[in-house]
């Protein structure tokens, strides 16, 4: 799917005439999801090319991968980019059911439709992409949104991101920024930055990081780099919120945050160094990005992440200066790649186009260098905790067999997600179970068996211990207003990021538009109202403090792993275990209720 600067500003302005609201316009210049190769509409426009991916999470092989049926917004954002799903979604976008494009964007038909196209993502598939791209484009710059070495992989966690750094190399990325780097602590985000990137050329940018004693700068800011003529600035936003969502003892000499004065100055400054053209390597979130682009002078794209949001056209911001800030978000799990190409000539942008282009593994054959190194890899032995194992042996182990769809993403709860829960519960012998609202986790088809692998995909982090402790009812209510806040705060710069907390046992409604600490209601266990002074056995996972409180000693994915051995009839949801949304009215574009035909087999 692509479009001009100037055919997009021609419907913007037609939309507006008709009395539509410039966030929902319906934009493409062609049918997106017309039959036929995705890769033949790729030639190339102008002189300046960013190529961007984002959120692969150490996803090293072509996987499954089912988008949301709920992403919800709130206040400004309801039923705006990337607030839309389903048919909604093919609509706003124009883009035709049961194509390849749908199946790539949404989560319609999601069984019926990864059966007839295969796997998506693959460093190996996304390298001859990234090729194919670069052989058009000379000169073009590769940018790595974050959340590369983790969340989510065995090979990652186990040999301490290194798979991913060399992964990246191989890749040829220019510039990186970060968000799950930094959970393998700050020494390693330094060695890395400092070693292996040094020593190829890649940049790590993030403006938004400092010293927490002295305030200083822990890495470059932006850099420039010319490209075919024109000096271009890539400046780094890590993700603000970072000490906060993950262990702040990871990274506890240094200090986050949004800084949009701050990002304002760096926009100044290298426009003064020579800068024609500037764009923000983001991991703030769509929606952050969206707020924060109207308020910086002179920024003419962010390139965003983090929320996994896979947004085929950018959202046009305007800046205060009266200039527009092209906002773009490219997915996840190594997916898709955002392609941004600007004709410049006379001192200004004089053009754009944009395409966010899907990685399909059956139609990109594997770059064999890349393919090598992975298979080396992987197949190499590693030691981790005292335990010295074959990485590929480790991770093809099958488990039991999924006899429902398992997924993850989506704003409550997905059947993988469900799937922790009820492990937990039986483990620690628990009556309620929170799993964290995480957005990566690989998906797995009915009939498929279930891997360590898979195991891993959803639940391989650097602090993994589980816990078991007592909880009274208002102890757990304000648990669930307080992720709820961070997830549909109607001012974006408080959303902490993620979806909510996954819940076993409990049930529960929520109102995503209600003032805070009144959007959680409904809570019962049992058929029984929670009393909010009773002790409830909760048991969970990926405590963020260095010694969580009731920890178990016991790893998450031992856990499940444990619990799927003994599932010798196959895994079934027996339910989904999702609350009852209340107050966001049969019109948000955002919601579709998940069904069982949406995670059963017929």
């Amino acid at each position: 799917m692509h479009i001009s600067r100037r055919e997009f500003m021609q419907l913007l302005a037609a939309a507006s005439a008709a009395g539509f609201p410039l966030g929902t316009v319906a934009c493409g210049n062609n049918k997106a999801g017309t039959a036929g190769d995705p890769y033949d509409t790729l030639d190339r426009f102008g002189n300046v090319h960013l190529l961007h991916y984002t959120d692969c999470h150490a996803q090293l092989k072509p996987i499954y991968f089912r988008e949301p049926n709920v992403n919800l917004g709130v206040a400004g954002m309801r039923n705006r980019p990337p607030h839309i799903v389903g048919e909604h979604f093919l609509k706003h976008y124009n883009i035709e059911r049961d194509s390849i494009h749908a199946h790539a964007y949404t989560n319609l038909n999601f069984m019926e439709a990864a059966e007839q196209y295969g796997r998506v993502g693959g460093f190996a598939h996304l390298k001859t992409l990234i090729n194919k791209l670069r052989d058009s484009r000379p000169n073009s710059l590769l940018l790595d949104g974050g959340d590369t070495w983790g969340g989510g992989s065995g090979s990652a966690l186990w040999t301490n991101a290194q798979d991913m750094v060399d992964a990246q190399k191989q890749l040829g990325i220019d510039i990186m920024t970060g968000h799950w780097e930094f959970t393998y602590g700050a020494d390693r985000v330094e060695e890395v930055v400092n070693g292996d990137f040094a020593d190829a050329g890649i940049d790590f940018v993030a403006q938004n990081v400092r010293d927490v004693d002295w305030g200083d700068r822990i890495f470059k800011p932006y850099v420039i780099r010319e490209l075919n003529g024109v000096n271009v600035a890539v400046i780094g936003q890590a993700f603000p919120y970072t000490p906060i969502a993950n262990p702040r003892w990871m990274v506890e000499q240094w200090s986050f945050g949004i800084r949009p004065d701050d990002m304002q100055e760096q926009v100044n400054a290298a426009r003064a160094e020579g800068a024609e053209i500037v764009v923000a390597l983001s991991h703030n979130g769509m929606d952050v990005d969206i707020k924060m682009a109207g308020m910086i002078e002179g920024l003419d794209a962010i390139m965003g992440g983090h929320t996994h949001d896979a947004v085929p056209q950018p959202l046009p911001v305007e800046r205060p200066d009266g200039g527009h800030c092209l906002v773009t978000n490219a997915g996840s799990n190594a997916k898709f790649v955002g392609v941004l190409d600007f004709d410049f000539r006379d001192g200004e942008i004089k053009d754009w186009e944009y395409r966010l282009v899907p990685v399909f593994a059956e139609l990109l054959p594997e770059d064999p260098s890349m393919a090598t190194f992975i298979h080396n890899m992987r197949n190499s032995d590693v030691n981790y905790r005292g335990e010295t194992f074959n990485m590929e042996a480790k991770l093809s182990e099958e488990l039991a067999v999924a006899e429902d769809l398992l997924f993850r993403r989506g704003n409550f709860n997905g059947t993988f997600d469900q799937l922790i829960c009820d492990a937990l519960i039986e483990v620690h012998d628990a009556q309620i179970a929170f799993s964290p609202g995480f957005r990566w986790g690989t998906t797995v088809l009915p009939g498929m068996p279930i891997t360590f692998e898979h195991v891993m995909d959803q639940t391989g982090l650097t602090y993994p211990e589980t816990t078991r402790n007592a909880m009274t009812g208002a102890q757990i209510k304000t648990i669930l207003e307080d992720v709820a806040d961070n997830l549909f705060n109607a001012d974006p710069f408080y959303q902490q990021g993620g979806d909510m907390v996954r819940v076993g046992g409990l049930k529960y409604a929520i109102n995503p538009e209600a003032e805070v600490g009144n959007r959680i209601s409904e809570m019962e266990l049992g058929g029984e109202k929670i009393d909010p002074d009773k002790e409830y056995v909760v048991a969970g996972w990926a405590s963020v403090q260095q010694e969580p409180p009731g920890g178990t000693g016991t790893m998450i994915w031992d856990n499940v792993a444990d619990y799927l051995r003994n599932q010798t009839d196959g895994v079934r949801i027996s339910e989904l275990n999702e609350p009852k949304v209340k107050g966001i009215g049969e019109d948000n574009l955002g919601f579709v209720p998940t069904t069982e035909d949406m995670y059963r087999r017929s």
